[in-house]
């Protein structure tokens, strides 16, 4: 695997600050933020000067029931194209539910949430995973997630899970130690045994990023300093492989420049007080990947690498064979989604108090992810917009992307008669009415639906 170095989370608040910053070897962009044909200047100079840039995605959704979107593929393999990266990288995660498997309206969650640790699941997210390599055109490596709730009836640890798809797939893995700290703290997850049962060979990079701890429970913030604990994490894995490529990621509440050099260099010592550092106890390393393959899985006679014939002889998943299988996740997955985004009852087994955790968190990134791109709505709502979208939330689950939620948040206060002044109310109707205007011919029924709710609207 290519050695990366240092790497910074390229953002475009910091562009300018991450083109003068000193050391960093490569960056990582948000794929679905970079147009291929017009990556952002500060892109193209950076990768003139022969840094590395990694598209990293975030709606792939590779854990989710359904075959990954020949379309969203289609997207990375352009971007990892046009930047001229050497991998890209994913999520194990599920991001939407519902839909045909389910024969229930299509939900989006807006957030990455965690795939069940299953034999079951297991198959389908292996065979998710072999469709999208084929489809690109470099190696792919897939990230663990932070989560705030675990599944009921799980049959692995993380790392028997991440140790089994590397296995099967031969997929490159992207460790978050930030969020192997965020498991422990709110699942109770040990990282060093997750650390010992990874296959370290496996590493194409590591993440390291902040958060903050509420109430005992951690929130992966990407916005706040880099704690000592996941810092450590990051000694302990060092300790054992010297990771490719170590980044920080970090997403806003941007500190000052020399704030993140002190957060780089701090993830740098970090690294180097690993390397020099015996290994810990227990921790595997590239060498004892098999044994420990085989202590965790109950399979002391695993044959090795047979180009993917899965642990203990499982064969691997071929399209067609998993779709019961298929249905089942699906299910569970609407369920669960549909729990936190639309009130229906939690699924059994489920953490109420945690799934209710868990849905304040995504009801308020929808809402700050809302702001964002589409600033105008905060501009013209003033204070009243975040208890006007979190209402508006509650009644309303996200089916389409956020850019799709902004202009259904502002039609519904259209329609409502909202907001009570009038010049706000005029301000928001013209700014819809701007957005709202006609599709391609291959969208008629959408054409008709957007004129029709333009002549009410026109008429208040």
């Amino acid at each position: 695997m290519e050695r990366l170095g240092a790497g910074i989370g390229w953002r475009p608040e910091i562009a300018d600050v991450v083109e003068r910053m000193p050391g960093v070897d490569w960056v990582e962009v948000v794929s679905e933020n970079v147009c291929p044909d017009h990556p952002p200047e500060s892109l193209r100079r950076l990768r003139a000067r022969g840094v590395t840039v990694v598209p990293h995605g975030v709606s792939l959704g590779l854990g989710g029931a359904e075959r990954p979107d020949a379309g969203r593929l289609s997207a990375l393999a352009e971007r990892a194209r046009a930047l001229g990266s050497p991998l890209v990288t994913e999520h194990i995660a599920f991001v939407r539910a519902g839909g045909a498997l389910t024969a229930s309206p299509r939900l989006e969650a807006g957030h990455l949430l965690p795939v069940p640790r299953t034999r079951e699941a297991l198959d389908v997210l292996c065979e998710n995973v072999r469709i999208a390599q084929d489809a690109l055109p470099v190696p792919l490596a897939v990230e663990n997630i932070a989560a705030l709730i675990s599944w009921p009836g799980e049959e692995m640890t993380e790392g028997q899970f991440l140790y089994e798809l590397a296995d099967r797939t031969g997929v490159r893995l992207l460790i978050d130690v930030a969020n192997l700290h965020t498991n422990h703290v709110n699942q109770g997850e040990d990282p060093a045994r997750a650390l010992a049962e990874l296959p370290l060979e496996a590493i194409a990079y590591v993440h390291v990023a902040g958060g903050f701890e509420r109430d005992g429970v951690w929130h992966d913030s990407h916005a706040h300093p880099v704690p000592r604990p996941v810092l450590d994490i990051l000694t302990d894995l060092a300790s054992s492989v010297p990771p490719p490529g170590v980044l920080l990621e970090r997403d806003e509440n941007f500190p000052e420049p020399v704030e993140l050099e002190r957060e780089l260099t701090a993830i740098g010592e970090a690294v180097e007080r690993g390397r020099t550092a015996p290994a810990r106890v227990g921790a595997g390393t590239a060498g004892d990947t098999g044994a420990r393959a085989g202590a965790h899985t109950g399979d002391g006679d695993r044959d090795g690498d047979d180009g993917g014939s899965g642990a203990g002889g499982r064969p691997p998943l071929r399209s067609g064979d998993g779709e019961p299988a298929r249905q089942r996740l699906a299910l569970a997955q609407a369920a669960l989604l549909s729990a936190l985004v639309a009130g229906t009852p939690a699924p059994e087994g489920f953490d109420r108090a945690r799934l209710k955790v868990q849905a304040r968190a995504l009801a308020s990134k929808r809402a700050d992810v809302v702001a964002k791109v589409a600033p105008e709505l905060p501009m013209i709502l003033g204070a009243g917009y975040r208890a006007a979208f979190l209402a508006h939330a509650q009644a309303h689950p996200m089916g389409g992307g956020y850019r799709r939620d902004a202009m259904e948040f502002a039609e519904s206060l259209l329609r409502a008669g909202r907001p009570e002044d009038a010049g706000a109310r005029r301000r928001l109707r013209e700014w819809w009415l701007e957005r709202s205007g006609p599709a391609p011919r291959s969208h008629r029924p959408a054409v008709r639906a957007a004129r029709a709710a333009r002549r009410v609207l026109l008429r208040r």
